[in-house]
Formats: structure tokens, C-alpha cells, sequence
């Protein structure tokens, strides 16, 4: 695998091999590159994996802080399908929802699914279809492609 200039870096507390199997079972163009022992620090491990050809590094050591919402991964959707098969699977062994397109997986990351056009649709020169994208997403949990391309065009019922 080459290193990008930014690459990804995930700790998890123990599960770092467990959580990039995970999230290569869900995503194309996606596997494990590597699991390295690192004997000098314990169990600690270091996993390769790359998502839908984007690299990323995990860690399983032992830390004192959890992950939270000022770091995400966005996941942009072409349709409501799409949308569907990664906000079940990425929920799938007890993961929760939030509000906004947002979850959090089994392992505690954070992730917005999200379509494609909902920030074009958010960009919109013309303040009153921005408005009504923005409060049609405030209502919901998982997002609604039609409902917020309704909202955008003022079809919304």
C-alpha cells in the first residue's frame, strides 16, 4: 500500500483487525493489506486496509479516549439504495443512529451517509431552496433522498 500524504489513522481500543474486516465486508473496492504485531508494545497491532481504494491505518493499544463526532468518515450515496445497504450495514452488531445522516458503527466511529447532492442542493446560490434542504434534513435520522430532492425542488408535501 502507498502512503498517501493524508492518510486516515484509526485507534481502537482492541479491535482494530475486527472493525477493518468489518468495513471491507461493506464497502467495494476494499480489503485488509496487512496486519503487523507490534511485539515491543504488547498486543498492540497496526492493520492496512484501504475503502473504496482510499487507505487507511488502524491501531488496537490500549487508550483513554473514546471516538466522537469531531472526526467522521462520509460515505456520499448515488441513490436511496445505496444509501440504505451502508446505514444497515454499518449498523449492523450494535451500532446507533444519530440525527442528520449520522451513526456511530459497533466500534464507536462516527459516519455520515449522505447523497450525493444533498451538499450541492445545501450550496444552492438561492437561499430559499438551501433553507428548505436544511430543515427537511434537521427532521430526519437516516436520510430521505426524495423527500430532500422534494424539499429542494418546493414539492415537499
Amino acid at each position: 500500500m502507498t502512503i498517501q500524504k493524508i492518510t486516515p489513522f484509526l485507534w481502537y481500543s482492541a479491535e482494530a483487525e475486527e472493525a477493518a474486516a468489518f468495513y471491507v465486508g461493506i464497502f467495494p473496492d476494499s480489503r485488509v493489506i496487512r496486519v503487523t504485531p507490534v511485539p515491543s508494545a504488547g498486543s498492540t497491532k497496526l492493520v492496512e486496509f484501504v475503502l473504496f481504494g482510499q487507505p487507511f491505518f488502524a491501531m488496537s493499544a490500549e487508550r483513554t479516549e473514546s471516538f466522537n463526532h469531531s472526526i467522521s468518515l462520509l460515505v456520499s450515496c448515488t441513490d436511496q439504495a445505496e444509501l440504505d445497504r451502508y446505514w444497515d450495514a454499518l449498523l449492523a452488531g450494535g451500532g446507533a443512529t444519530d440525527g442528520c445522516g449520522w451513526l456511530r458503527d459497533r466500534f464507536g466511529v462516527s459516519w455520515q451517509i449522505v447523497p450525493a447532492d444533498l451538499i450541492p442542493m445545501m450550496a444552492d446560490p438561492d437561499p430559499v431552496k438551501a433553507t428548505r434542504v436544511a430543515q427537511a434534513m434537521m427532521r430526519m435520522t437516516k436520510f430521505d433522498v426524495r423527500a430532500l430532492q422534494a424539499a429542494y425542488a418546493g414539492t415537499a408535501g
